[in-house]
């Protein structure tokens, strides 16, 4: 594994990281809509490793943009969550086996996002598992949405991964 970053990844990486953030701006009318899972997908697949640099960039600027809060702190796993089950992913897979994968495993994270968001919840609001468990049915409507939307940007992420490779080999 290559560790060090190269001059174009040191440029580059901050570039993507405004990217999901601004498109997290752009779709902020839409509730829990947004494309943050399939560019996280994209980028794990194309960097590995290196693709939490561009994750955890965007956390930050949420941070900035938002104000550091109660909200913010599940950012620093939540996203590290999809970015983990696609380092497991097998990489090379068929290209009709990894469109539908990704999509699924981008709609699962979705569908999932208040299960990983209520422990910290609980610990910060003293609920115990009852208390915790109802704050997860009450967020499955928008649970669902999230899971849908990330399921539709995810198929999106097979092509958008293979230009991104093509153009790293061609500006690198």
């Amino acid at each position: 594994m290559k560790s060090k970053l190269s001059l174009f990844e040191i440029t580059l990486f901050p570039i993507l990281g405004c990217i999901m953030t601004v498109s997290k701006i752009m779709l902020e009318f839409l509730p829990n809509i947004h494309m943050i899972g399939m560019f996280i997908v994209i980028f794990t697949i194309v960097f590995r490793y290196k693709a939490l640099i561009p994750i955890y960039i965007f956390a930050f600027l949420n941070g900035i943009i938002s104000g550091f809060n109660i909200w913010w702190v599940p950012y620093l796993y939540i996203w590290t969550v999809l970015w983990l089950v696609c380092m497991l992913l097998p990489k090379n897979m068929p290209t009709k086996i990894s469109i539908v994968v990704y999509a699924v495993v981008c709609g699962l994270h979705g569908l999932l996002y208040g299960c990983l968001y209520a422990p910290f919840q609980a610990i910060m609001f003293g609920l115990d598992f009852r208390g915790m468990i109802s704050w997860i049915i009450a967020g499955l409507g928008f649970d669902l949405i999230h899971g849908i939307g990330n399921f539709c940007f995810g198929l999106l992420i097979v092509p958008l991964s293979k230009v991104l490779q093509k153009s790293i080999r061609k500006f690198s």
